[in-house]
């Protein structure tokens, strides 16, 4: 049974406003409790404890089969019959109420029909095998995802865990997080006579999940209205204090808002325009937020106006008039038509300013988008009906035009329900669940073969690439960011084309300081449970430099080829960055800072000046490891694709690259520089002919540049 139910009578932060927007008031729940009493109705027609569910579902789908609904009903009051609330109603008003939400906001029957039996699994005697056989697989499948674990069975874990098995049915069916969604709505309007600690515990839960996956799945009539609640329980000296605003702007004799509606009509009527011009008062959080970020408020701050037409082509002729015959504000305009948010929503977004300095904020949409934005993926129906088997809205209009976007993968689900598998235990996937939905932002990066890759804000070349290969990321070796080499640890941005550089080791180890770097759980993830595999791999903080592993640039690279210092055992040893030595180059060495050697190549251009200098040079001679690092320059034409192609003719050699750097191209050419780990010295002759080998490629060297400044 739903810990949560307590008085419905509970004033909460629906206001009028509120109300009408949803089109009717709050149901008598005492009242419904009463009907529900009643029991069943006769077979040809439907209990009047369900009368407005009915209702509801009808002016969205006129033509459904309310069969289905009769039958759930009277299962489910049967079944609850006897189990009351906290606040003393009969259980069945919070099923009842569920169904209703879902019903305003348009969803069809199956879901309808799981919502009203979503609890009687988990609280009657009724079992999933007795719901598969009356209503179906798909209301079975719902009725189960909703279901809680028991605590008896999983303990502390049990809430997670619940979360988890949720999240995991909604991937493959979003109606699963509708339903749930609608649940903990009705749950906290009435959480009033629970204990202040537990409301407190479940506010934070919606807050944290409830509300951020509302957003995801683009419902923001529950998302708003979750907030608002959260806010009250949460925050309830700013939740006073907002209202009060609220309040006292609702009691000024002038309403701008109104009065720029009315400009806004006749300038539309004036061009010819159907439109629908309504004044969107904002919930109390927008409100709260406004007042922070605007400090004292005006009377145009307390809502929006909202323009609803037909078609597409009508939402910019709206905005073309607007533009011209008022004043815009051109910083506040936003297209999210041509570039819809990865939520479905929809609308064209400015502001007008009036001669005395107050700004209107002005949403224009279509009655579709409009729709979609209300109630999001709930809008969609079943997600498994083909657009032709669809039933049309009580205008006569399909739901979705043409081919339908499938609602149940989008890519934050995606990567939630990749990285949900490798989290080892709940404590674990809780936090970074809530870490993840913390994200509210979400940017799309383009792939070289056509495809895409959605990452939360701020995410890294690190997080590409473990959002594209999993695991087999370890084996990243760099990365092309819209055409040009960039490190790993480059953050994206939206519309990016990230080209991602693998290496063929199959031995590639991830950079313990990508961990810096990676922004989204499966990345963190992927890389923590490597690290804690290979805990001897992980390079020590005070291990010389050619050691350690390259900060972000490329996977691990392997220790540089052993040099003995002569007559200096043990002595560290590095080699020098200008001229890269490697076996059998005939070398030389210099003393630096802190007692190490640096070992340059014979005919170095460093060697000749450091002993015009006076410096002693030290006897060195190559150790028996032939594992080396180089550094080495491709002269080119430019062409498409020569990285790409240098890349994987470096990889398909067995070497790995420690670091790459491009030139800008000069007189159509280019000059790359790659340092390169091989695994034997006597390898580096091929790796050159390899490298020429590349079509426009038309020298290989190793490094010969001078430094700038002495050892």
């Amino acid at each position: 049974m739903s810990a949560e139910a307590t008085n419905p009578a509970t004033p909460g932060p629906i206001t009028p406003a509120v109300q009408r927007r949803r089109g009717r008031p709050r149901i008598d729940l005492r009242r419904l409790g009463r009907a529900a009493l009643l029991g069943p109705a006769a077979r040809d027609r439907h209990p009047d404890a369900i009368g407005h569910v009915v209702e509801a579902h009808r002016a969205h789908h006129p033509d459904a089969d309310l069969d289905p609904l009769r039958r759930a009903y009277v299962l489910a009051e049967s079944s609850h019959r006897g189990q009351m609330r906290k606040s003393g109603e009969p259980y069945i008003t919070h099923p009842l109420a569920v169904t209703l939400i879902l019903a305003e906001l348009g969803a069809e029957t199956t879901t309808l029909t799981a919502s009203l039996l979503h609890d009687t699994v988990e609280d009657t005697e009724v079992t999933l095998d007795q719901v598969r056989a009356e209503f179906g697989e798909e209301v079975r499948y719902l009725v189960d995802g909703v279901t809680k674990l028991e605590k008896v069975d999983y303990g502390a874990a049990a809430e997670p865990e619940t979360f988890r098995k949720m999240l995991v049915a909604t991937g493959s069916d979003v109606r699963v997080m509708s339903i749930k969604l609608a649940d903990r709505l009705h749950n906290m309007r009435t959480l009033g006579v629970m204990r202040p600690e537990k409301q407190e515990r479940i506010a934070k839960v919606t807050k944290d999940v409830l509300i951020p996956l509302a957003e995801r799945l683009g419902v923001q009539a529950l998302k708003t209205e979750l907030e608002d609640l959260v806010f009250a329980i949460l925050r309830p000296e700013e939740y006073a204090h907002t209202r009060e605003l609220v309040d006292t702007n609702a009691a000024r004799t002038d309403d701008p808002l109104a009065e720029i509606a009315e400009e806004v009509r006749g300038v539309l009527r004036e061009a010819g325009l159907q439109a629908e011009v309504l004044i969107r008062p904002r919930h109390f959080v927008s409100v709260h937020r406004v007042s922070r970020k605007r400090g004292e408020l005006r009377g145009a701050d307390f809502g929006r106006l909202l323009v609803l037409v037909n078609e597409d082509a009508d939402c910019y002729g709206v905005l073309g008039e607007l533009h011209t015959c008022l004043t815009p504000v051109v910083s506040e305009f936003k297209d999210f038509i041509a570039v819809p948010k990865f939520n479905l929503y929809q609308s064209l977004h400015t502001a007008v300013a009036r001669p005395d300095g107050q700004v209107a904020e002005v949403l224009i949409r279509t009655h579709q988008m409009h729709k979609a934005a209300e109630a999001g993926v709930i809008a969609l129906g079943n997600p498994y009906t083909s657009p032709a088997e669809e039933q049309t809205d009580g205008d006569g209009s399909r739901p979705v035009d043409g081919e339908r976007a499938d609602p149940t993968r989008p890519g934050w689900l995606s990567r939630l329900l990749d990285w949900q598998e490798a989290a080892p235990d709940p404590d674990t996937f809780w936090s970074t669940l809530r870490e993840d939905l913390a994200q509210d932002r979400e940017i799309t990066v383009f792939r070289p073969d056509g495809g895409t890759l959605g990452l939360p804000a701020g995410a890294s070349c690190v997080d590409a690439a473990y959002a594209q290969y999993g695991e087999d990321a370890h084996a990243c070796i760099g990365v092309r960011v819209n055409g040009r080499l960039a490190r790993l640890s480059t953050v994206l941005s939206d519309g990016d084309t990230v080209q991602l550089l693998m290496g063929q080791d199959p031995a590639s180890e991830p950079s313990r300081e990508w961990l810096e770097h990676a922004h989204t759980p499966v990345a963190r993830i992927a890389i923590t449970r490597w690290l804690a595999a290979h805990p001897a791999s992980a390079a020590p903080p005070e291990a010389p430099a050619e050691t350690r592993r390259p900060a972000a640039d490329g996977p691990a690279a392997r220790p540089a080829a052993a040099d003995v210092v002569v007559d200096r055992p043990g002595a560290t040893v590095r080699l020098a960055g200008c001229c890269t030595p490697v076996p059998p180059d005939a070398i030389t060495g210099f003393s630096v800072r802190g007692g190490a050697v640096t070992v340059h190549r014979v005919e170095c251009a460093a060697v000749g000046r450091m002993k015009s200098m006076g410096r002693a040079e030290v006897e060195v001679r190559w150790g028996d490891t032939t594992e080396c690092r180089v550094t080495l320059f491709a002269e080119s034409f430019g062409r498409p694709h020569l990285l790409a192609d240098l890349t994987e003719a470096i990889a398909l050699e067995g070497v790995a690259i420690v670091s790459a750097t491009v030139e800008p191209p000069s007189q159509q050419r280019v000059r790359h520089t790659y340092t390169l780990q091989l695994p034997d010295a006597a390898h580096l002759p091929a790796l050159m002919r390899a490298m020429r080998n590349v079509p426009g490629v038309f020298d290989v060297s190793r490094a010969h540049h001078q430094p700038t400044t002495g050892f």
